[in-house]
């Protein structure tokens, strides 16, 4: 039986007046590629900053590996092994690709003066295991070609298959990710699900996914969960979630069928 990795307990935000989330309650079963659909402006970015730490929230709890995180910061959450990507990638753009994944892990020995005079040694060693990590980050997800290339250079799919490796440079266990298949060509879209996939199968890291693609939604993950007006309205197959009547009403109104992108 799946434990579930990340719990989700009357979770709210107002911001002023305006709930963003309310009252939200779901969970996520380790192992899983879960996707959160809903329409624009139903909370889903919004919870997943809440999550992530990237707000504060108003009321209810978050409970990751059943440790309460509820508004712990994203840096603190880091280190236990969440991470989030962002709908627009963060790269260092006059970096390359290397350089860019060996920036992930914290506290290096190098970024202490100290250890820089006076134990050079061990700083070129550490460095070298980061460099040797960040190679095979590379090669799994076909980047090689792009290793010496600044990020600032890359396509907006290179960018995001960049953003899911610098998750792969520490020891990820819940990975959010906020709508990576946006503005990204449909061969490296396929090649984006391929690296999600195969992260999952072979190295079993738990996804959760915001996404608007329902193809790709489609190809990833069970199971989906539909929010709308900042709480969960479903939750189920793929399938199931383009023919059930609330869903259907809740992205296009009464009489239409949610279809494939």
């Amino acid at each position: 039986m799946q434990n579930n990795i990340l719990e989700i307990k009357n979770l709210s935000k107002y911001f002023g007046g305006l709930a963003a989330v309310s009252n939200c309650s779901l969970k996520v079963k380790q192992g899983t590629i879960t996707g959160i659909i809903g329409p624009n402006g139903s909370g889903k970015t919004t919870l997943f900053n809440l999550i992530a730490g990237n707000l504060k929230s108003s009321a209810g709890s978050v409970l990751f590996n059943n440790e309460n995180i509820t508004d712990v910061p994203s840096y603190e959450l880091f280190s236990k092994g969440l991470l989030r990507t962002f709908q627009i990638a963060h790269e260092f753009t006059n970096l390359s690709v290397l350089e860019n994944l060996m920036m992930v892990p914290g506290n290096q020995s190098g970024e202490k003066l100290l250890n820089a005079l006076f134990k050079p040694g061990l700083v070129e060693n550490e460095e070298s295991h980061i460099k040797e990590k960040a190679m095979e980050v590379v090669d799994f997800l076909n980047l090689s070609h792009l290793k010496n290339e600044l990020a600032g250079n890359l396509s907006g799919g290179q960018k995001k298959l960049l953003e899911l490796g610098r998750t792969m440079m520490v020891d990820a266990k819940l990975v959010l990710l906020d709508e990576v298949g946006a503005g990204v060509n449909r061969t490296l879209l396929k090649d984006l699900g391929t690296a999600i996939e195969k992260l999952n199968k072979e190295k079993g890291y738990t996804f959760c996914m915001i996404e608007h693609d329902m193809d790709f939604i489609g190809r990833l993950c069970d199971p989906v969960i539909v929010m709308a007006e900042g709480s969960v309205l479903f939750e189920g197959s793929v399938e199931d979630a383009k023919n059930d009547e609330r869903v259907i009403e809740s992205y296009l109104g009464r009489g239409s069928k949610l279809k494939d992108n």
